[in-house]
C-alpha cells in the first residue's frame, strides 16, 4: 500500500495539473484570433475582396474584452460582412450585439440564424458533445429575441438569407446568394436554393450548421463557395488543433479553416464547391473554455480563379 504522504503528494500534483490545464483553457477561449485565408473564385482579372466571416459570438452583455476586440474589426475596412449566425448569449444581448458590430453594419452584410439565436443557453454535460448524435434538440428552452436582432440587422442593410435567396452589387460584380434556416434545428428548407444563378460573376451558400446534406445541395446547385460555422473548430481539440467532434456530421478534419466540397474534389470539378467553417469567437457561457483551438473571426479574401 502505498504511503498516505506519496498518495497526498500524487494527488496535489494531480490537482494543479487540473488547475494548469483548466486555466489555460480558460485563457486559450479569450485568446481572440483573427484569421486569412485566400478564395480563388472571383472572375479573371478582378481585383480582390474582402469578406469577414463572423460566427457563433455567443455574446453576453457583460464579456467586455470580446466586445471590445470584436469593435476593432471594423479597422479592416471589409467589403462584405458574412455573419453565420448563434450570435446571442443572453436575454439581453441583442445591443451588446449592435453596439459591438458598430461601423460593420454600415458594410454590405449577409446573415442567417443558428440555434442559439433563437434558444437560450442551458447547461448540459460537455461528454455529450463527443457522443454521437442522438437527435434531441433544448427546443422547450425560453426564446431569446432573435426577432429583434433579424429587425435591427435587416434596417443595417444586411441581407437575410434565411431559407432564401438575395444579390448583392459590389465593385462592378454580382454576387447571388443563398441560404438556409439553422440545419442544426432541421429549421433549414432545401428547397428554397434554387440551382445558383448563371448570370451572377459569383455565388455564395450560406448557412450556420454544415451538415452535409446542405453542403452536396449548393454544391449540387452550382455555388462556387459555401460559408458555414457551427463547429466551434471542435472548442476542445488534441495538440495541433485536431478536432474531435464537429456536433454535425461533418467529418472532424473539416471543422474549421477552408477545404473542398466534397472532400475529394478538386478546385474546378463540376459540382463541387469551397467549403469555409469558420471556428467562431464564443463558447456557451456554462463552457467558457478552448483547448488548442483560439476563438477566431476569419478575413477572406476572395481572388481571381487561376
Amino acid at each position: 500500500m502505498f504511503p498516505a504522504r506519496l498518495l497526498a503528494t500524487v494527488g496535489g500534483a494531480g490537482a494543479l495539473a487540473a488547475a494548469a490545464v483548466t486555466a489555460y483553457a480558460a485563457a486559450e477561449a479569450r485568446a481572440y484570433t483573427l484569421r486569412r485565408v485566400e478564395v480563388p473564385v472571383l472572375p479573371r482579372g478582378h481585383r480582390p475582396l474582402r469578406v469577414l466571416h463572423l460566427s457563433d459570438l455567443h455574446l453576453t452583455p457583460g464579456q467586455q474584452r470580446k466586445r471590445e476586440w470584436l469593435s476593432g474589426l471594423a479597422t479592416l475596412r471589409p467589403d462584405l460582412v458574412v455573419n453565420t449566425g448563434d450570435n446571442l448569449a443572453h436575454r439581453d444581448a441583442v445591443p451588446a450585439v449592435l453596439e459591438s458590430l458598430g461601423p460593420l453594419l454600415e458594410v454590405p452584410g449577409v446573415f442567417v440564424l443558428g440555434s442559439n439565436d433563437y434558444f437560450e443557453p442551458t447547461f448540459r454535460n460537455p461528454v455529450r458533445y463527443l457522443l454521437p448524435d442522438d437527435g434531441t434538440r433544448r427546443t422547450d428552452a425560453p426564446e431569446l429575441p432573435w426577432r429583434d436582432l433579424v429587425r435591427d440587422f435587416r434596417e443595417a442593410g444586411w441581407l437575410d438569407l434565411t431559407n432564401t435567396t438575395g444579390s448583392l452589387k459590389l465593385d462592378g460584380l454580382t454576387i447571388a446568394f443563398a441560404g438556409v434556416d439553422d440545419p442544426h434545428l432541421r429549421y433549414d428548407r432545401l428547397s428554397a436554393v434554387p440551382p445558383a444563378d448563371p448570370g451572377a460573376d459569383l455565388r455564395l451558400g450560406v448557412t450556420h450548421a454544415p451538415y452535409l446534406r446542405v453542403l452536396d445541395h449548393f454544391a449540387a446547385s452550382g455555388y462556387d463557395a459555401v460559408l458555414a460555422g457551427h463547429t466551434h473548430g471542435g472548442q476542445v481539440c488534441l495538440p495541433g488543433g485536431r478536432a474531435l467532434t464537429t456536433n454535425c456530421d461533418l467529418e472532424p478534419a473539416r471543422a474549421r479553416g477552408l477545404h473542398r466540397h466534397p472532400a475529394a474534389s478538386r478546385d474546378g470539378d463540376p459540382g463541387s464547391a469551397w467549403l469555409h467553417v469558420c471556428a467562431g469567437l464564443g463558447t456557451s457561457p456554462y463552457a467558457r473554455v478552448r483547448v488548442a483551438c483560439r476563438p477566431e473571426a476569419t478575413l477572406l479574401t476572395l481572388v481571381a480563379r487561376d
